[in-house]
């Protein structure tokens, strides 16, 4: 059987594609034209196929190593792959995951030159930035309106509790004149998202942190990264680089990932460690937890239409090339 190259795959718009991998204790290679990881066993080692054409991010934990050859066909089938710690959190505190990205003159010119039009306008950053919030606030109506994991848990947005806070969130997003201040409207609704969590599903006491080993903040971790995972891909392929965030900290390099993967935390990922905590899931469950719910809410396409949309609010007549592959998303 004759073996193909990246670009004879099978084109998967990025916003339909199924997979995120974490892998650790593991080597990624390139093999008869398939990217593979091998795993050590007791008898015999055991390789097992990465299907890249429909793949958005690979994370890699700890233990793993990949061949040049490897990240070569990756780079060419888009796909984002990211060096981080054990079950796809930082192995240190403080430490980001460091992502490669895919190198390529072909992705779309028209977003970075939106975003870039008004990104160095205080105002219009502000404005973005709200823009981001009150599309946070939709989207998590939009979501525990209609899942049933968690309605059966209790999680209801037209609860009296949580239509107080979503209120005040918006009232304040409305109000605020600078990103300071919406970065405090933002820390007070998500206080009370826990708090109401915590309530749904006889917690107990629940304070984040990320250096916690409590069960609620170790899959906040969790999902908090494959949410920046997602959102580092979206940015990628729509050509805008991770450093002109709107709301993050304008120093941090990869703030703007932090900003897009706002846009569904609360509504997926928050709730979601809860709930699983309280049904005694394990990590990897969780995780196909996570993946199964940004596949049942279109999670992908939320972010790439509401950046887009963002991009160009202020930005018009500015195309992009005739022949440019990502110009569909």
């Amino acid at each position: 059987m004759e073996s193909l190259t990246p670009t004879e795959l099978k084109s998967i718009l990025f916003s339909k594609r199924a997979n995120i991998y974490y892998l650790e204790k593991c080597r990624v290679m390139q093999k008869d034209g398939r990217v593979l990881y091998l795993t050590e066993g007791k008898k015999a080692n055991q390789y097992w196929n990465i299907p890249i054409a429909n793949t958005t991010v690979i994370m890699l934990g700890t233990g793993t190593s990949i061949t040049q050859a490897a990240m070569r066909m990756l780079a060419s089938a888009g796909v984002l792959v990211g060096f981080c710690g054990g079950g796809g959190t930082p192995l240190f505190s403080g430490a980001e995951i460091e992502w490669l990205s895919p190198q390529s003159e072909y992705r779309p010119t028209q977003y970075v030159q939106g975003w870039v039009s008004f990104w160095f306008e205080e105002d219009k950053r502000l404005q973005a930035a709200k823009n981001f919030q009150r599309q946070r606030c939709d989207f998590l109506e939009k979501v525990w309106g209609k899942d049933r994991d968690l309605q059966s848990a209790g999680f209801y947005a037209d609860d009296a509790e949580m239509e107080r806070a979503l209120q005040a969130f918006r009232q304040g997003i409305e109000h605020v004149g600078t990103v300071s201040e919406l970065l405090a409207a933002e820390a007070h609704f998500a206080k009370q998202l826990y708090k109401y969590s915590a309530q749904r599903t006889d917690y107990g006491d629940f304070s984040r942190d990320t250096d916690a080993g409590d069960t609620a903040n170790i899959f906040l971790n969790h999902g908090n990264y494959l949410a920046y995972g997602m959102a580092a891909s979206v940015l990628w392929v729509l050509g805008i680089p991770h450093g002109f965030a709107v709301m993050h900290g304008k120093t941090r390099r990869g703030a703007l990932v932090f900003d897009v993967a706002d846009l569904i935390k609360d509504a997926i990922v928050l709730p979601g460690a809860f709930f699983c905590a309280m049904n005694d899931y394990r990590e990897q469950e969780f995780r196909e937890y996570c993946l199964l719910k940004f596949t049942e809410h279109k999670v992908l396409d939320f972010m790439y239409d509401t950046v887009k949309k963002q991009s160009l609010q202020w930005q018009k007549g500015v195309g992009s090339d005739d022949g440019d592959i990502y110009q569909s998303e």
